[in-house]
């Protein structure tokens, strides 16, 4: 196959979001002329919007208009309902890194048990085959209840939907390092602690990092739903907020805000990725 230019590809990119900018804007020019619309759906948008006056759905140009605006001041702070977007990411950010910390301490060194030991494997793969397809957000109304405390219950469902990714990840990278890597160690006569560290750890990082990736990128999907039901902080809470105050413009900035930020999560762990990763 013949090789493509280096900027083939960002070029290509522009003209995509070129087109999509394009479309968007001309499907929500001003309709002309009164449109008869459901009157329950004219309550809910708006009657000028309704007829169309003025569509509901706003172009590029607010939306970029409304970005500029938060970014302008994005950390102000006029009360318990209104906060600049950039302390609603902060709140968000906070709890995933939290969540997904504490996954990683558990489900790390389980995971290196579980993957060393077939007779714990077999004895815990139950478990884990019953726990891992639980959406996160059913363990809500338990943590709510037991916790009793909105922000550390979010933290919590991060923490399970972390977990499992990980621990999986950890333990079938561990148990598909090479034997005779394994059987070297052992002719050295090398401790099985320095063989863990040496050996072991360094072959599986790159599965334990593409379950880091995974557990990240879950996390980040996950806070904002949890955000919607705990409600008071987070661009989650954001999100379902304006959506009450029917601010569509601001529901699209959050959401791209919320796909730029989730890509610098997967950079960044993609990044640390390459660094662990050995050529054979």
């Amino acid at each position: 196959m013949k090789p493509t230019s280096f900027w083939a590809a960002p070029i290509l990119s522009v003209l995509f979001f070129g087109v999509f900018v394009g479309v968007w804007h001309f499907s929500t020019q001003q309709t002309l002329g009164e449109v008869t619309v459901d009157p329950e759906y004219a309550a809910l948008i708006g009657a000028q919007a309704a007829t169309g006056g003025q569509s509901a759905m706003p172009g590029p140009l607010d939306v970029g208009a409304k970005l500029w605006e938060h970014i302008r001041d994005p950390f102000y702070d006029r009360g318990t309902n209104d906060k600049g977007i950039g302390t609603q990411l902060i709140y968000s950010i906070g709890r995933v890194l939290i969540g997904f910390a504490l996954a990683a301490l558990v489900a790390i060194p389980l995971g290196f048990v579980i993957g060393m030991s077939p007779l714990i494997y077999k004895a815990l793969d139950p478990f884990i085959q019953v726990l891992k397809p639980i959406s996160p957000l059913a363990w809500m109304p338990l943590a709510l209840y037991t916790i009793k405390d909105s922000d550390i219950s979010a933290v919590f469902v991060i923490f399970i939907c972390s977990l499992w990714p990980m621990l999986v990840n950890t333990a079938f990278g561990v148990a598909s390092v090479r034997k005779d890597w394994l059987n070297v160690a052992r002719t050295l006569e090398v401790s099985p602690l320095r063989t863990a560290f040496q050996v072991i750890l360094p072959a599986a990082a790159p599965t334990i990092m593409t379950g880091m990736r995974i557990s990240v990128g879950i996390a980040w999907l996950v806070i904002v739903a949890a955000e919607m039901l705990v409600g008071g902080t987070g661009i989650g809470y954001f999100v379902w907020n304006e959506w009450n105050n029917l601010s569509i413009t601001n529901i699209i900035s959050a959401i791209l805000l919320i796909g730029l930020v989730g890509m610098m999560l997967d950079t960044m762990l993609a990044q640390l990725a390459r660094a662990v990763t050995y050529k054979e």
